[in-house]
This record gives structure tokens, C-alpha cells and sequence, in this order.
């Protein structure tokens, strides 16, 4: 490989990577949207775009159907829906994307907490013509209670409102009052037409009262460095590494992908749920000694002492400590067609331990287009979303989910099926 070549490379992979979702109702463009995003950024090969050429002359579009880009499943081609989570992968000079497209329909909000849970930012979209509707309150309630702290509020299909500046406002005040209600931090407001490409990639001409960015302008430049945490020092062990080589005799590192806070050598360590302490001596990427490492880097890390840490243990700082416990209060998004059972057992998997529980109770569930809560009825189906508590077989080393997405988060899986029946986040007890 070529200098130019390697360094082309080592800039991709040092890029900075942003993961963010997109929601809304159905028809709202969504799958247009991203096809345009892809499209005017020339992130598509040419042989898809032919594909998706002859596939809109064939069904007599007039225009060239970039929603096919993303609707991947046949049955989403004919209903001319989204329903299952499709991600989609593209860069520019400035940011590497991971996109996850997410359905709109209330019966897959399952698929939508899975897009978003690892997502940096939510694009929501809404249609000029309808405004703020119950879906675009449930899934900005949805990625609230993820814990994404941006989104993007793009007010769709403005070239059918004659690209008014009134009603663009009049959206913008609407979903103002509502996010009032939210925990989320940045939102922003873009007026676009994703059909026509208004505001997506370039500014547009049509809109010329729009003083904002366009929406990759946005992607690209929108800070998400500081919504990790840096303070508390987290790194579950996923695996103890053993190599039995020649030259590294007794070699016994621990790797894993960095939870939280900063790691370096020189720093104390204690090992949960031994209690032991030791300082760390390395830390390491892939065949090279870092000085520091922090959240999300996947490392390996070496002690100075030989103490016995096995996976699912947790490394923290002596002085830093996660919760433990074993009784455990949880918002959970209920994924599974079996409703969830009181008094149930299901299995759990918390950052690398794995464990068993049982529903201790059922404390509410969340009407989740008004946000009040409904104490009368305790049935969480599915994509129910509500408040439980139980306990563990095992104590857990978790932080709220506010505080720590990747400590905060639990998931539940029926024993019998292995199916996963349960997204929780974990919260502080009232």
C-alpha cells in the first residue's frame, strides 16, 4: 500500500463517528430523506443507483424513488413502509455516519428503541401539512427517556406548503411547548423538502428566510464528545486474555470496552465485587500501549498485581464506585408479544455479567403520547413501556441510566426461548 494510500486509511479509521436515528410518522419521508442524505453526499455506487432507477420507471415514478435505498425488506417495497431497522453507513471529510432507520408505526416502536439506543442524536421528522402529531410526541418521548441528548426536528415536505415561513414557525412553537416536558438538551429546527433536497445537503433557494445550517451541516458539526461520561471510571470485563506465548509467558490482561471515565498506567484500581486493588500497568489498542483510554475504546488492560478478575467483573477507581445491589428500579420497553409476567423469572444481561431476577412489581405504565403515567393499568405488552422493580440472583455494579447509558441499561431474555423480551434502563429509587 501506497503512503498516500495508509494515510488516507489512518485518517478514515481516526474519524470521528456520529450514530444517529431517524423517526417519525408514516409517509413523513424518512426513507426519502436518508436516500437524499445518501444521494447528494455521493455516497451511493452506481450500480444501486441504476438499480433504483429502473425499479422507479418500472412502477411509473416520476420522480427517482431514493426511499428504496433504505427499504430493504419486500415487504416494505410493496406497503411502501419502513418496518424493520435499517442502518446504513457513509462519511464525509469531516464525520464518519451510522444511520439507523426506524419505523413509525406503533406497533414497531420495539424496532424504534432498538435503533435508537446506541444513537448519539434522533432525527425527527414531521409533515408540514400535519404538524405535530402523537407519533412525533412518542418517539421524541421515546429518545428522551434513551437519553439522546440532540435532535433534529426537520419540518418534511415544506414544498407542499408553498415553503411557508409561518407554518414552519408555527410547527417550531408547537413542538417547543411539548419538549418542554423532555430531557433533552439541544434540539434544532430545519425546514426541508426531501423530495427536492431543500436544506438537506444544500441551502435552499425556496426558503430564503431560513437563516440556520442545512441538515448534514448539522450532523457534521453537532458536539456529542461531552455526552459521554468522562467522570466515573467504568470498564466491565468481557474477557481475561491468556496468550501462553514464548514471549509473553505470563502474560494476563483484561479486555473489554472502556464503560466510562478515563483509564491510564499509574492509576488505582479496585476489582468488583472482590474489593481487591491494584494499579494499573498498561493499557492497550490493537498491538500499541495508549497513554490514556476513555468511553467507547475497545482495550485491554494489565495490573500490577495478580488478582482474580474474571468476566463480568467490573474495574473502577477506588474512590469512584458504582451502585451495587440486587433490588433494582427500571423504566422497561417491552419488546416481546408474551406479555410481561408478575412475579416472572427471566434471565439478565447487564454490561458482561449475566444473571437471573424475578418481577418484584409492576409499579405503573407510561401512556407514552401524553407522557402521564396510568396506575390503574399494570399489563406491559408489547412495546409497553413502564416502571418495575426486581431483583437479582446477583448483585449488579450499575449507575442510573441518566448518568451512564452503558451501566444504566439492562436487557431481559426469556429462559425458555431465548428471546429478548425487555430493554431496561435503570433508575434512581423514588
Amino acid at each position: 500500500m501506497s503512503t498516500t494510500n495508509e494515510n488516507s486509511a489512518s485518517k478514515y479509521l481516526n474519524m470521528d463517528l456520529l450514530r444517529f436515528t431517524t423517526a417519525g410518522s408514516v409517509d413523513d419521508g424518512k426513507s426519502t430523506l436518508i436516500g437524499r442524505l445518501l444521494y447528494d453526499s455521493k455516497s451511493i455506487f452506481d450500480d444501486q443507483m441504476e438499480a433504483i432507477e429502473e425499479s422507479s420507471k418500472k412502477k411509473g415514478d416520476e420522480y427517482t424513488n431514493l426511499a428504496l435505498l433504505t427499504d430493504g425488506l419486500s415487504a416494505e417495497r410493496e406497503q411502501g413502509i419502513t418496518i424493520d431497522v435499517a442502518y446504513r453507513y457513509f462519511s464525509t471529510p469531516n464525520r464518519k455516519f451510522i444511520i439507523a432507520d426506524t419505523p413509525g408505526h406503533v406497533q414497531y416502536t420495539r424496532n424504534m428503541v432498538t435503533g435508537a439506543s446506541t444513537a448519539n442524536l434522533a432525527v425527527i421528522l414531521v409533515d408540514a401539512r400535519s404538524g405535530v402529531i402523537e407519533q412525533t410526541c412518542r418517539h421524541s418521548f421515546i429518545s428522551s427517556l434513551l437519553q439522546i441528548e440532540h435532535i433534529v426536528l426537520c419540518v418534511n415536505k415544506m414544498d407542499l406548503v408553498d415553503y411557508s415561513e409561518k407554518r414552519f414557525k408555527e410547527i417550531r412553537e408547537e413542538f417547543r411547548s411539548f419538549s418542554s416536558k423532555l430531557d433533552v438538551p439541544d434540539i434544532h429546527y430545519i425546514p426541508i423538502s426531501a423530495l427536492y433536497g431543500d436544506n438537506v445537503v444544500e441551502k435552499s433557494d425556496n426558503m430564503p428566510w431560513y437563516g440556520g445550517s442545512t441538515l448534514l451541516y448539522t450532523l457534521e458539526n453537532v458536539q456529542v464528545d461531552s455526552d459521554y461520561n468522562h467522570v466515573d471510571s467504568r470498564f466491565p470485563v468481557q474477557w481475561v486474555t491468556r496468550p501462553q506465548s514464548k514471549e509473553y509467558p505470563d502474560y494476563r490482561g483484561y479486555a473489554g470496552k472502556v464503560a466510562g471515565g478515563v483509564f491510564k498506567p499509574g492509576d488505582e484500581i479496585i476489582a468488583l465485587p472482590s474489593g481487591f486493588t491494584s494499579t494499573i500497568k498498561t493499557v492497550e489498542t490493537y498491538q500499541k500501549e495508549e497513554e490514556e483510554v476513555f468511553q467507547p475504546m475497545s482495550v485491554t488492560m494489565t495490573l500490577e498485581d495478580d488478582i482474580d478478575i474474571s468476566r463480568g467483573d467490573m474495574i473502577a477507581k477506588p474512590d469512584n464506585q458504582p451502585s451495587v445491589g440486587q433490588d433494582i428500579d427500571l423504566m422497561v420497553c417491552w419488546l416481546n408479544k408474551e406479555p410481561l409476567k408478575p412475579n416472572g423469572k427471566y434471565a439478565i444481561k447487564h454490561t458482561t455479567k449475566d444473571a437471573r431476577c424475578i418481577i418484584k412489581e409492576v409499579k405503573y405504565k407510561v401512556n407514552i403520547n401524553t407522557l402521564h403515567r396510568v396506575e390503574g393499568d399494570k399489563e406491559i405488552g408489547l412495546n409497553d413501556i413502564g416502571r418495575i422493580q426486581i431483583r437479582t440472583t446477583e448483585p449488579l455494579f450499575y449507575d442510573s441510566y441518566n448518568r451512564n447509558r452503558t451501566t444504566g441499561s439492562v436487557i431481559l431474555i426469556d429462559e425458555y426461548t431465548n428471546e429478548t423480551v425487555g430493554a431496561g434502563m435503570i433508575v434512581k429509587r423514588d
